[in-house]
């Protein structure tokens, strides 16, 4: 009786393994594309820690023009300082982040680039929401968290990037916060000096408050004058008329 070779089965069975293979790939090359961030041995409470973030492009026909973050609670867009990233683009902070744009990347080329902050807060981890925009209006929303539906934590689903951290370090304390801008001060109308004597009044002042001693203008008393010599020679001319009649 003729037996089957094993040749056939081999040669089926090699088949099979390379289209599984290359459906593989296939279908993990799109969940491939990420944003991510890294900062080697970072520690809770770390002071000037340096971010690297790179963005991959996913698109055939544009260019990256613009990464936004969304900064996670413990870090303002005060306590980040840019360090490089692609030639041309600028860093600029926003009300709940910052972006980083600039001219268009060329169509496949990926985005990277380096952030100081001051201080890293005292969490186990933390989430940067990325928004990744192309030169064609597209954008790419790196937001799900592990535990939202859409993201299983490994890689499929546009997952946020997230940096792990390690313990504080013994000693290690939460430094003051930024300060912010303040107002100019006002400035306030001089304050009377007591120690300060007062200017005394000058002559021709205390002159025109009194012309005398008792206060009275001197011609007051030069009319009253004249009144008691008018009365008196009236008064002297009265008896003298009165003397001749008798």
């Amino acid at each position: 009786m003729h037996r089957p070779t094993l040749a056939p089965c081999t040669r089926r069975l090699g088949i099979l393994t390379t289209v599984a293979l290359a459906l593989t790939v296939a279908t993990a090359a799109p969940a491939a594309a990420h944003t991510e961030v890294e900062a080697e041995g970072a520690r809770a409470l770390d002071q000037n820690v340096e971010l690297t973030f790179s963005a991959e492009s996913e698109s055939a026909s544009a260019g990256i023009t613009e990464l936004e973050v969304i900064l996670p609670k413990g870090i303002t867009p005060a306590d980040i300082t840019y360090e490089k990233g692609p030639d041309g683009w600028k860093f600029a902070p926003t009300d709940r982040g910052y972006t980083v744009s600039g001219e268009k990347l060329p169509v496949g080329e990926d985005a990277e680039y380096v952030v100081t902050v001051r201080q890293l807060p005292d969490v186990k981890s933390l989430v940067f929401k990325t928004l990744q925009s192309y030169s064609d209006g597209n954008v790419d929303r790196w937001i799900e968290l592990a535990e939202e539906e859409g993201g299983d934590g490994h890689g499929h689903g546009h997952p946020a990037p997230s940096l792990d951290l390690l313990a504080a370090a013994p000693g290690a304390e939460l430094v003051s916060p930024t300060p912010s801008p303040s107002s100019e001060p006002t400035t306030a109308a001089p304050s009377a000096d007591p120690t300060t004597e007062s200017p005394a009044p000058s002559a021709e002042a205390a002159a025109d408050s009194t012309d005398g001693d008792d206060g009275l203008p001197l011609a007051v008393p030069l009319g009253i004058g004249a009144a008691v010599l008018v009365l008196g020679a009236g008064a002297w001319w009265l008896r003298s008329r009165r003397g001749g009649t008798a």
